[in-house]
């Protein structure tokens, strides 16, 4: 399990009530045309042939890799696909929008993602030119 995976986990837990965390997931999901976690496991033991359990160690260890690499500071350039990389944002001041006062907001990392060309075009419906 990556760093960021138990925290995926528990916000999970807070957003059903009565419902199971997989099947909240599932729906949520569904309503919103999202490709899950699963969905890209499923995927994987479909186009390498392995075992959904092998599947899941593989995007585990794809995930994982990315946010260490992440929480180093460094890019990770997928060609075709774009690039994740991270950017400090500055220390502010903002303002609470309840009650208007003032806020100190300390300086951050914030997780940052610039898509290809090529990905741009297909989202976009362009044909290749080449």
């Amino acid at each position: 399990m990556f760093r960021g995976e138990a925290v995926f986990k528990r916000s999970l837990g807070r957003l059903g009530g009565n419902v199971s965390k997989e099947a909240n997931a599932t729906a949520k999901a569904a309503s919103k045309n999202v490709l899950t976690k699963e969905d890209l496991i499923r995927e994987i033991s479909r186009v390498c042939e392995l075992t959904l359990t092998d599947s899941q160690q593989v995007l585990d260890a794809m995930i994982g890799g990315k946010v260490r690499a992440l929480a180093r500071g460094e890019r990770i350039e997928v060609r075709g696909f774009g690039i994740f990389f991270s950017r400090d944002r500055k220390a502010r001041t903002g303002r609470n929008p309840k009650t208007g006062e003032k806020v100190d907001v300390p300086q951050k990392r914030v997780g940052r993602f610039k898509p290809a060309k090529e990905l741009l075009r297909l989202i976009n419906g362009e044909a290749e030119s080449k």
